[in-house]
């Protein structure tokens, strides 16, 4: 049982029985206002707009720049771009425009006029006293009117669309239209697929047993695929906002599997999924039940290891940090003294800095996080839908869009893989963990500026000693890679960085053999000068392929003499791996 001093303030203690009826009346209101508005406080964005339109009202001269912007912009969408050479040519970096039939006349003139637009409110949304945040608000909302509004997602603007139709006689667009309704109708098409990626089965595959199980976690401990091992485990803590199994995808791209056929004994966290009774789980609980509790029974099973290396990725990352910087200051945590040391520490798209959190920011204030309390406390939880969602949100260009274009347009159903069936398989966020870690990380940055309490004091990175091996992926709009890189200035340890290409998911699981992947590495030694992240990606050498074989080179560096590998002990395994938390799933 959770202990009382980690019980929930009395807002969140029993969500609806205590509730006075005026704030029961916010919270209703503020319910039913969530899915009309995606779950953004309609009061934050009302408050960016008036921000932006007052101070452009203020300031004539900015007015008359804007003025002459757009009738620069507005002369040259009038020109006729009869040639490609005419246009500026196809942008790379937007799948949107990038078939060759956006080069030819008509569409050339489209896509320019549509860039054109696109500068415009750019340089519109920048106004001079408006607030960072809401600046970024303004812009980010300006981009998102202009993706619905843009050529590609209308069939009389599409070169491509039209061609298809053409080529298949409208056969492509009639299914399209099949799509559609079916969607709209909320029943599965009779051609699509059955799902083809089954935890258990085709996914999160890799042998392996339950070993420990409390309230919170199951901790998976995989079986050696090799004949000797390292004797240093390595103990993975995914995010509690994911199921594990990212990290244990198909056979062919599964980083335990790898891990495992490399020589290391790895164990696996498994978050629980939590429902309504689990609302008063606080960060202090997943810190105490997921990564101290999962430390020790690693301890105990592996009594002769030297120490354990410890891997977390995206907020698991995050929490992980936390941990090893209480276990470092004086004093510890209580019930340290069990505890098996931490040698090194690896942080894969995990944020210690959240003063520059990228686009996930935009959401993030106190007018959002009071919208979203009352959103949670009336379930308990926030559901996976509506996370899912705002991730979409945050993406909309690319998964929204461009593949309603592809599935309405040209009746093209999106095949399934299984990233695609692990995002599909979400997870919920008990209510008072939501608000802790937004107003703590997100809101007060209290962890980068030595503020975070474990146990009612303050902990500081500045602690942590042991080596440790950051990744960040070049398009993270969840973990930016400046804001991962950070953690070079508020710890002094031996930190060896890489950035690899891809976004979140994709650069992570970036398998030996996976095409079009590279990465630049470099470490700086122990109380090393600060480089800044500009200049660091311009100087670090750059490497094609995977990063995975260079973090195993740099564990095994780490680690001792591997060892004949011993098979799980009978009495420890409660049940086969993936586990019974992983299957748990609610409809949201």
């Amino acid at each position: 049982m959770i202990s009382k001093k980690n019980q929930s303030p009395k807002w969140i203690e029993s969500p609806k029985a205590k509730e006075t009826p005026t704030k029961r009346l916010d919270r209703l209101v503020h319910s039913a206002a969530a899915p009309l508005t995606g779950g953004i406080s309609p009061v934050s964005l009302a408050l960016a707009t008036a921000d932006w339109a007052w101070h452009l009202g203020v300031s004539p001269g900015r007015q008359l720049e804007l003025a002459a912007l757009g009738i620069k912009l507005a002369k040259d969408s009038l020109k006729i771009h009869r040639n490609a050479e005419d246009d500026e040519g196809i942008a790379d970096d937007d799948p949107r425009f990038r078939h060759e039939a956006w080069a030819r006349w008509p569409f050339n003139q489209v896509r320019a006029n549509f860039r054109n637009t696109e500068a415009f409110w750019r340089e519109a949304t920048q106004v001079p006293g408006v607030t960072a945040h809401h600046t970024d608000m303004a812009h980010f909302f300006a981009q998102q009117w202009l993706g619905v509004m843009a050529p590609a997602n209308w069939l009389p603007t599409n070169p491509v669309v039209l061609e298809d139709v053409a080529q298949s006689n409208g056969a492509h667009l009639l299914k399209g239209l099949q799509n559609w309704l079916h969607d709209v109708a909320g029943t599965t098409h009779k051609d699509e697929p059955a799902p083809h990626f089954r935890v258990g089965h085709e996914v999160a595959t890799t042998p392996g047993k339950v070993v420990y199980r409390n309230e919170l976690i199951e901790l998976i401990r995989y079986e050696a695929q090799t004949p000797t091992v390292h004797p240093e485990p390595v103990l993975i803590i995914p995010s509690w906002i994911m199921k594990y199994y990212i990290l244990d995808l198909s056979p062919h791209n599964s980083m335990v599997a790898y891990l495992v056929g490399q020589g290391h004994t790895v164990y696996m966290l498994s978050w629980r999924n939590p429902h309504a009774a689990d609302h008063a789980l606080s960060m202090d609980d997943y810190l105490r039940l997921g990564v101290l509790d999962a430390l020790r029974a690693v301890g105990s099973l592996s009594e002769k290891a030297p120490g354990v290396h410890a891997m977390g990725y995206c907020l698991g990352g995050t929490l992980l940090a936390i941990a090893a910087a209480a276990l470092a200051r004086k004093g510890g945590v209580s019930g340290a003294d069990d505890l098996p040391a931490l040698i090194s520490l690896s942080l894969l798209a995990a944020q210690t800095d959240f003063s520059e959190p990228g686009e996930l920011g935009l959401f993030i204030d106190e007018s959002q996080v009071g919208f979203l309390d009352n959103v949670t406390r009336g379930k308990g939880y926030l559901t996976g839908t509506q996370m899912a969602g705002s991730f979409q949100f945050l993406h909309s260009r690319d998964l929204v869009w461009t593949r309603r274009m592809r599935e309405y347009l040209m009746g093209e159903r999106e095949q399934p893989n299984d990233l695609m069936a692990w995002n599909a398989d979400t997870t919920r966020m008990p209510a008072r963990m939501h608000h802790e870690y937004l107003t703590s990380l997100y809101l007060h940055n209290a962890l980068a500026n030595s503020a975070y309490r474990v146990e009612g004091r303050a902990v500081s990175l500045a602690d942590i000693r042991v080596p440790v091996f950051i990744v960040g992926t070049q398009r993270d709009h969840i973990s930016p890679w400046p804001s991962v890189y950070k953690l070079h200035h508020l710890c002094d340890a031996e930190m060896t960085f890489v950035l690899t290409s891809g976004g979140h998911n994709a650069g992570i699981i970036s398998e030996p053999g996976h095409a079009h992947r590279s990465y630049q590495m470099s470490t700086r030694e122990a109380h090393g000068p600060w480089i800044e992240h500009g200049q660091w990606a311009a100087q670090a050498p750059r490497y094609e392929g995977s990063w995975w074989p260079a973090w195993h080179q740099w564990l095994s560096t780490h680690s001792t003499k591997p060892e004949t590998a011993q098979t799980i002990p009978a009495k420890s395994v409660l049940c086969d791996a993936p586990g019974e938390y992983v299957m748990q799933r609610y409809p949201d």
